[in-house]
């Protein structure tokens, strides 16, 4: 008799798991935006890159997971026109800094969630140029409408040129190690 109970709780709270299933909320990659902004020893540039693809998981409502991925290809500068903009747009591009020939996206995949209230705890692994490093941040939830931003340490992704970590004599060439990144994410 007591095994036919504890079959039939096993069997009712198995059920009741079943009913929280995990729910991917796609994001739409044409109403989200990603700005970068990039600092030197004169000043700064600023840009855009486009989302390739992206989703959160969602259970009861709350986040508990997602990953995304960036179009490395679609690097633009916006603070710059003409030729000044080709030629930092093509070096982004180049080996010295995201050699997007070989690595065509960046990814970011959410590894744990905690729940603050107002906003999420999120830690995770960051992929730019094939190198995987945890990066950890809070997010923002409103709505259907994700916000945060990040300040990444370019060195870890094998991204030195100007780095007066790596280089002596750079003068008024340096280029921080750092750059922002602020973003927002619509889902569908």
């Amino acid at each position: 008799m007591n095994i036919l109970k504890g079959s039939i709780l096993s069997v009712i709270v198995l059920s009741l798991v079943a009913f929280n299933a995990i729910e991917t909320q796609k994001v739409d990659v044409e109403a989200s935006k990603i700005e970068w902004e990039g600092e030197k020893l004169t000043g700064s540039h600023y840009g855009t890159i486009d989302l390739k693809e992206g989703y959160f998981e969602m259970e009861d409502g709350k986040l508990v997971g997602g990953e995304f991925t960036a179009d490395m290809n679609s690097i633009d500068v916006t603070d710059l026109e003409g030729d000044s903009k080709a030629k930092l747009m093509g070096h982004l591009r180049s080996d010295d800094f995201f050699g997007v020939k070989k690595y065509d996206e960046a990814k970011f995949v959410i590894n744990t969630v905690a729940d603050k209230g107002d906003s999420y705890g999120i830690s995770g692994d960051l992929t730019i140029k094939g190198k995987t490093n945890p990066i950890a941040f809070d997010l923002k939830m409103n709505g259907n409408t994700a916000t945060t931003e990040l300040v990444i340490d370019r060195t870890k992704y094998d991204v030195k040129y100007g780095s007066d970590s790596f280089f002596d004599n750079l003068g008024d060439k340096v280029i921080y190690d750092e750059f922002k990144l602020d973003v927002k994410l619509v889902m569908k």
